[in-house]
């Protein structure tokens, strides 16, 4: 099976993604992480304003087959958290890369994603 790993992510080990757009850092699980979690039937996000730091679980992903805590693949203030998810879990399943993210993060060390995966290592790691 093939799993949509996009180019301009980077990635942690356990399946966090993180994308820079305009100085914020959105992050999310991957497509893969996704299907193996299954069916996503609850979120527990961060409020805005907490701080996150890299590798520390900032959340809990409940699916039908498991519960998972979600990883930081960055550290940093979490400014926006995706409010959607609350009603509609599933939208993780649907759109893990866009309309499923979880948070945005002011980074704290933007060289910080230098020390993350690439795309084609995460592939190869998921292969």
């Amino acid at each position: 099976m093939s799993f949509d790993v996009p180019d301009d992510c980077r990635y942690l080990e356990s399946h966090e993604w993180v994308r820079l757009e305009d100085g914020a850092a959105r992050i999310g699980v991957s497509d893969f992480a996704q299907d193996e979690l299954g069916d996503v039937v609850f979120v527990e996000l961060p409020a805005a304003g907490d701080e996150l730091s890299r590798d520390e679980d900032f959340g809990v992903v409940e699916s039908i087959k498991a519960v998972s805590d979600v990883y930081a693949p960055i550290s940093g203030t979490v400014t926006a958290v995706n409010e959607a998810l609350e009603n509609e879990p599933e939208l993780l399943n649907e759109d893990p890369y866009g309309e499923g993210w979880l948070v945005e993060v002011e980074p704290a060390d933007e060289d910080e994603l230098d020390e993350l995966l690439s795309p084609e290592a995460y592939r190869d790691q998921i292969e």
